[in-house]
């Protein structure tokens, strides 16, 4: 992988293969997090501060949070040096599937990002998903406090299909985030279908 630390983002070379990712999750996910701490270029951003007006709408249950993405996120990564990583970070409400939906064409699949103690916010994350046809892969978000549980209650909690991989990441972690990424990479690439 090019060292992501250089001042110079790398440049799209004619023999490199480009992918879009998308990142989804419920609110306060980790997504923002995810995208900003891998992207080699200065991301995308459309973060706004949180009102008033948001209140039992959106944060309730995270009082530290005090902005929210009511657009996209957008970074490029390399895994490779021949693959490249469009990452669009997709808003996690329910008032914004619409962006979602359009963020989704034209993906290859999708990270979605949970924490331990949100579950139950991610059905319909996994829905819309499972209804745009993507194929994805769970991302178990690292939280400070909050509890481990074992991959089969994970599963059963979540309701997930037989043979949907999950793995577990730190979305402040750079390492953690890239592994996961190769992870679905690696999934996607099992996806296709042998050369005749």
């Amino acid at each position: 992988m090019p060292d992501c630390k250089s001042s110079e983002p790398p440049t799209l070379r004619g023999d490199e293969t480009t992918v879009k990712i998308l990142v989804v999750g419920h609110f306060g996910a980790g997504k923002t997090t995810l995208v900003h701490g891998l992207s080699e270029i200065e991301p995308l951003s459309t973060e706004e501060v949180m009102t008033s007006a948001g209140v039992g709408i959106d944060h309730d249950e995270t009082p530290g949070k005090t902005t929210t993405t009511v657009a996209m996120d957008f970074g490029r990564v390399h895994l490779s040096d021949n693959l490249v990583l469009y990452l669009f970070g997709a808003p996690g409400q329910a008032r914004f599937w619409e962006i979602f939906e359009e963020l989704a064409t034209g993906a290859l699949g999708a990270l979605v990002l949970t924490g331990t103690s949100r579950l139950q916010d991610t059905f319909p994350v996994l829905e819309q998903i499972e209804h745009l046809g993507l194929p994805y892969l769970v991302a178990v978000n690292k939280f400070d406090g909050e509890p481990q549980h074992p991959e089969e209650r994970l599963r059963a909690a979540m309701d997930l299909p037989p043979g949907t991989r999950i793995v577990r990441c730190d979305a402040r972690d750079r390492a953690s985030t890239r592994d996961a990424l190769v992870h679905l990479i690696t999934y996607l690439l099992s996806l296709e279908p042998e050369p005749a």
